[in-house]
């Protein structure tokens, strides 16, 4: 038994003797172990941390005796994320990072042959070579934290991360400038810097800046004297505390203090920070300020909090600081003339709010009044600003530089009182004072009316009831939708004789009813269902058939009779998408402009205007049929959730249509609305080019077969007029082209994080928001090309 125990004592000790050692060459770290190197006190640990929420890793330094253990660097700044199965090397060249699959993924190489490495108690990981002489260490290669002992040169830069949970290089950057220190924020996703909005003064003669090892930070000169931050002075204690000082992701540059005491209360507290408002500290006529576009920004507990207007709500709820989107359809052409706009829209009130950088046209003087009628007649105008002085600013999406701000101003916001395509006028107090003022002349009408509808009805019953048989429907409660029998439609549809097409979902026929509404109908029959789905159809059905929206296909009612699944849509007469773009002639600019923001509006409402959001999971163009007006509309959508799991035309368990599918579905990750994003940029691209995404090309144009890295090379290489093979109507239109080739690319980024939501993706298309530059929509090469079947 001693002896048993003498040998697991032994194992600890190697065990321990080899992660906390000096790391020998050819020691590896792999993220599907918990191994780690730690520093001497281990205080400090070097290895993987799996991000929150995701099968990802990335490779970090961290505080390893903290319960939350904080990240205070990390490898791949720009995108650190790598897979489960990646692995960490040291070699004689320094540190290599490969993939599951052997590939190089980010190298740390030193001029000089590494002898080895070590995790050091000041947080710092550093390559030695044979002389005992650093050649890389962690602290030459910061990210958004400095830590004491470490000092920034006057060559290097901290940039903040993206959000508290993505570590990706984010939207503000601290860095050296004519003697000096700034503080500015980024045109995110390019490192091309805004006007700054905050210095470290040090007269033109800033050389580093130092984070001594008693924690404090000072700006050392040229000359060798040190002058302090203009922040408040503090007695610190590096053997109480452990000491960072990080550029927070929303743009402050903050020391915190954490206790060494497990025993203590636990977690950083705010020692300084600079600027003391980052609210109003921002002013830039670029970028969308402290907080994202369409929000506003306000202090609390030292730190900035950003909100919605009224009536806007968050573009990702799970980031405040990502900016807010209307919950309704706004801008020049979403009405179409269909209603007057008191009769669509009202403005809600706010107070000690302003983007005073969003202004597009001043009147004075203007009463508030008067301000808010200005605003309801221009399509433009999204926000009004009523002050003291008796002046209007309107204001036009995006809204940037947003803070509260005291001053008497009253914010005129509009909002959408009615749904699009409801004419009639909103209800209101008044309205209902006035109905109540004539009761004895509305209850006549009424009753009237009642008995000459009823008259109506039974004459027309009458002429009706004839010896054929007729299509009777009984309607689905809580929906729109009628029952109809499966005789019923077999008779429609002439026993199935005409077929329209085929699909993953099923064959569909056409048919004609008896109706005052529709006389020729698209009769789809659905393959069989999933055993567990069939309680669920009629409950889908109700869901589906409350959708409304002129860029979807009407469901109009369905069969559910025995082993017979069948759905009954309106007829729409050009046929699907696929058959006009990629067909000859080729189809106008305009239209294939009208097309794309169509589709774009349907996605819209499927994803954040229904009561539950519905994920289509299969856009593509043979999805996408085209009335007689050449309007678009999305088909199949709500259906995926009714197939069987192996219903699919890739792989088991994918749902989607190869070339469309979004590199979540490969993964064993949950799916969101973000698929329908991916699909979306891929079908924008076909648009665009009027060509498939996935091509067999002739040698020597290999370049060419997946049109989504074709895009993306075109772009780079600004040859979009090869893209179109010189389409002279979209060259020139070559603003929008320009635009909507990157708001594709924004789409089909590999990480779905990446990707923008469908409301964000309509503002960028209609020109609301400007495009910033796309980076490239893959993380690693190898996973660029699309899966085989």
């Amino acid at each position: 038994m001693a002896s048993a125990t003498l040998f697991s004592f032994s194992l600890l000790f190697l065990q321990v003797s080899l992660v906390i050692g000096n790391v020998t060459r050819n020691s590896t770290l792999s993220n599907t172990d918990n191994n780690a190197w730690l520093s001497p006190s281990g205080d400090f640990a070097f290895g993987f941390r799996q991000l929150n929420g995701t099968s990802l890793f990335m490779v970090a330094i961290w505080y390893n005796k903290i319960p939350d253990k904080t990240i205070v660097w990390h490898a791949k700044a720009d995108d650190p994320a790598v897979p489960t199965g990646s692995q960490v090397q040291l070699t004689s060249k320094g540190l290599l990072l490969t993939s599951p699959k052997g590939e190089s993924i980010w190298t740390a190489e030193p001029n000089d042959n590494v002898s080895y490495g070590a995790m050091l108690d000041s947080g710092n990981f550093v390559l030695v070579n044979s002389s005992s002489i650093v050649v890389w260490s962690s602290f030459n290669n910061p990210t958004d934290t400095l830590l004491p002992n470490q000092s920034l040169e006057s060559n290097d830069m901290i940039t903040s991360r993206l959000t508290e949970t993505n570590y990706t290089r984010g939207r503000f950057q601290l860095y050296f400038q004519g003697g000096n220190i700034l503080l500015s924020p980024l045109a995110w996703p390019t490192q091309f810097q805004y006007d700054s909005y905050d210095t470290f003064d040090a007269s033109n003669f800033a050389s580093r800046l130092l984070f001594n090892e008693s924690g404090e930070v000072y700006i050392e000169k040229a000359n060798g004297t040190r002058v302090r931050p203009q922040w408040k002075y503090l007695d610190l204690n590096n053997n109480v505390y452990y000491y960072r000082a990080t550029l927070d992701f929303y743009g402050v540059f903050t020391q915190y203090a954490h206790s060494r005491d497990s025993n203590a209360q636990q977690g950083w507290t705010i020692m300084r920070y600079v600027p003391g408002n980052i609210c109003t500290q921002i002013f830039n006529d670029f970028g969308s300020g402290s907080c994202g576009y369409n929000s506003y920004c306000s202090m609390e507990n030292q730190r900035p909090t950003c909100s919605c207007p009224i009536g806007y709500s968050l573009i990702d709820p799970r980031n405040q600081f990502g900016g807010c989107q209307p919950n309704f359809t706004i801008g020049c052409g979403a009405d179409n003339g269909e209603a007057r706009p008191a009769e669509l829209y009202q403005f809600n009130t706010q107070s000690d709010v302003d983007w005073p950088l969003s202004d597009y046209e001043r009147l004075q003087p203007f009463s508030q009044q008067e301000c808010q009628d200005s605003c309801l007649q221009d399509c433009m105008c999204a926000i009004a600003i009523s002050d003291s002085n008796h002046c209007c600013w309107k204001k036009r999406l995006p809204l940037s530089n947003g803070r509260a701000r005291s001053g008497g101003q009253v914010v005129l916001i509009k909002t959408r009182v009615a749904p699009l395509g409801n004419t009639g006028p909103p209800t209101s107090p008044d309205s209902n004072q006035k109905d109540r003022a004539k009761p004895a002349l509305l209850g006549s009408l009424i009753g009237s009316l009642v008995i000459n509808t009823i008259l109506l009805a039974t004459v027309v019953m009458v002429l009706r009831l004839k010896p054929k048989r007729i299509v009777r429907a009984a309607t689905l409660s809580d929906s729109n939708l009628h029952s109809f029998t499966y005789e019923a439609l077999k008779e429609a549809t002439k026993d199935f004789s005409e077929e329209l097409g085929r699909g993953s979902f099923g064959i569909v026929y056409k048919g004609t009813l008896e109706s005052e509404f529709y006389n020729v109908v698209a009769i789809k029959k659905l393959d069989r269902l999933a055993q567990e789905r069939e309680k669920e159809f009629k409950t889908e059905l109700s869901a589906i058939g409350k959708t409304c929206h002129k860029n979807l296909v009407k469901l109009i009612g369905f069969c559910d009779e025995g082993i017979h699944r069948l759905l009954v849509y309106e007829f729409m007469s050009n046929g699907n998408l696929a058959e006009i773009l990629f067909g000859q002639p080729k189809p106008d600019w305009n239209l294939r402009v009208k097309f794309a923001l169509g589709i774009a509006r349907g996605l819209v409402y499927l994803h954040e205007e229904c009561d539950t959001p519905i994920i289509h999971c299969d856009i593509k163009p043979q999805n996408i049929l085209i009335n007689e007006h050449f309007t678009a509309k999305i088909s199949d959508f709500g259906l995926a959730k009714l197939l069987m799991s192996d219903q699919s035309r890739t792989n088991t368990m994918i749902r989607g249509t190869r070339g469309y599918v979004a590199p979540e579905w490969f993964k064993n990750v949950a799916v969101t609305v973000k698929v329908d994003v991916y699909s979306f940029g891929v079908m924008l691209l076909e648009i665009i080019c009027c060509r498939r995404c996935v091509l067999l090309v002739e040698l020597g144009e290999e370049e060419k077969a997946i049109l989504t890295d074709w895009a993306y090379d075109c772009y780079i290489e600004g040859r979009l007029d090869t893209l179109v093979e010189s389409d002279k109507e979209a060259m020139a239109d070559n603003s929008r082209l320009q635009k909507w080739v990157k708001t594709a690319i924004w789409c089909i980024q590999e990480h779905q994080d990446m990707r923008p939501t469908m409301g964000m993706v309509m503002q960028m298309l209609e020109g609301f928001v400007d495009v910033p530059n796309p980076p490239s929509p893959y993380s690693f090469k190898s996973t660029s090309r699309l899966p085989s079947n």
